[in-house]
């Protein structure tokens, strides 16, 4: 009996010939701008060792880990011993461990290529999906982080969008506001858990859980959101709302002041504890090293954003996107000085950034946001097969235009011509070359423009280049 069911996986797609052309569009303008950076191209396995990974992504990572059964006379143990990547950046950090010697002094990577999370689907969020990489290794120096909001930024300019956000904040901001608070060490990681979510949440949820999980009681969480209110609000949309006749010159420096007042007001919270001092010193220090890259204006200081993956110990990144009806996040990164050491035994300062490909394919799809002179068809003309006798003929002509440099199909079996135009057009083929009888015998080939419905014979020596300037 045959299955019933076609449909892919739950969370899992089938990507058809226009979709992976517009995937790899966006993939070839951020590999061109990654490429431009400085970047060099890096691919890991799909499946990894499973203590590689696990551990790595704190009590919720773990638990979206596609895991591997052992195969053969150990399947029946139900253990599981390799899984699906869950990202980019362990892997990665597996290799700096086991190529350290023939890697140069700053590694700078990009890497495009498919994840696999054990998550729920929804909206522009599935198990399987492409991350797009950029990171570098080897320095502590915070030009490392403004290089990385550059690229990022490039990217989404070149792609067409505009109204987007950099939401940055940092691993030690976050520590010592905990810290003051009164949270205990172990403690934390929920804290974070929970502050992650706050955008989604909202202030209500958030006092909810933070006590629900008992970081705070329901005594102290009243004086934690006194002094940190701002942790309960939004950090995700456009840099900020201005009428259309300010320029885009007024909203960077509107942004500026805005980050530059958040982090005072921080600071006078925070100025007695190191971690935090240090925290708002790196913010300040990224902020004016993106003065004169394509960041500028572009970078919002947060303090709710807290990324939930553990490994990360500095500065933390996240695009927003405010656009028609999508608001949400289409790629995140930050520092992960440790992660490495997990695997070298010493550590090695890193840095990057993951951009979420398939969001944002959606929102450009949506917004139809494509360039109109993407390639939409399979070929550029097709060749038809007027009888069995000419079939030698018509694969000799598509040869001939394949070597001027054109993309050329060739209908695979002698049928009326009617019906071959009617494939060429349901394949949104604009051009087919008619070799009848009439025309082999003139060394000729008639040409039919599928838009207009035209059709006109010329020689056969000059089909390509007629093709190339054809004006109908």
């Amino acid at each position: 009996m045959p299955s019933n069911k076609t449909q892919p996986a739950r969370g899992m797609r089938d990507f058809l010939p226009a979709d992976v052309r517009r995937r790899e569009y966006v993939i070839g303008v951020i590999r061109e701008v990654y490429e431009r950076y400085g970047f060099e191209p890096l691919e890991t396995p799909a499946v990894e060792n499973i203590e590689t990974l696990m551990g790595k992504y704190g009590e919720e990572g773990n638990q979206l880990i596609f895991k591997i059964l052992k195969r053969g006379v150990h399947e029946s143990t139900g253990e599981a011993d390799l899984a699906l990547r869950y990202d980019l950046t362990v892997p990665l950090a597996r290799v700096v461990a086991e190529y350290r010697d023939k890697l140069p002094k700053f590694f700078k990577r990009y890497q495009i290529q498919p994840v696999w999370r054990a998550d729920r689907p929804a909206r522009g969020r599935f198990r399987e999906f492409y991350q797009c990489d950029v990171d570098v290794l080897g320095s502590k120096s915070m030009v490392v982080e403004a290089e990385i909001c550059a690229a990022v930024s490039d990217v989404l300019e070149r792609l067409g969008f505009d109204d987007f956000v950099i939401v940055l904040n940092h691993r030690e901001i976050l520590r010592g506001i905990l810290e003051v608070s009164g949270v205990t060490e172990e403690k934390q990681a929920d804290a974070l858990i929970v502050i992650d979510k706050s955008e989604k949440i909202g202030k209500d949820g958030l006092r909810r859980e933070l006590v629900e999980r008992g970081v705070f009681s329901e005594e102290s969480v009243d004086d934690f959101f006194e002094r940190f209110g701002r942790l309960a609000e939004t950090h995700v949309g456009p840099a900020f709302d201005i009428p259309e006749s300010r320029t885009r010159e007024f909203e960077k420096q509107q942004q500026e002041e805005m980050n530059s007042s958040w982090l005072d007001k921080l600071s006078s919270s925070l100025d007695q504890h190191e971690g935090g001092k240090l925290g708002i010193k790196a913010v300040r220090q990224i902020l004016d090293l993106s003065q004169n890259s394509p960041a500028r204006g572009r970078i919002r200081f947060h303090p709710s954003l807290a990324r939930g993956l553990s490994y990360y110990t500095g500065a933390i990144l996240e695009v927003g996107l405010n656009i028609g009806d999508f608001r949400g996040s289409i790629g995140g990164g930050g520092r992960y000085d440790n992660l490495v050491g997990m695997f070298l035994g010493q550590d090695v300062p890193a840095c990057g950034f993951s951009l979420g490909l398939e969001r944002i394919i959606v929102v450009m799809t949506e917004r139809e946001m494509f360039p109109a002179g993407l390639v939409t068809s399979p070929a550029e003309v097709m060749v038809t097969v007027w009888n069995e006798e000419s079939v030698l003929n018509s694969i000799a002509l598509a040869s001939e235009l394949r070597a001027a440099g054109l993309r050329v199909d060739l209908y695979p079996e002698a049928d009326k011509v009617g019906k071959q135009f009617k494939y060429a057009s349901a394949r949104g083929i604009p051009f087919v070359a008619v070799l009848g009888d009439d025309e082999r015998e003139r060394g000729e080939v008639s040409i039919k423009d599928m838009k207009s419905g035209k059709q006109r014979s010329v020689k056969r020596e000059d089909v390509a280049s007629v093709l190339r300037n054809w004006e109908g």
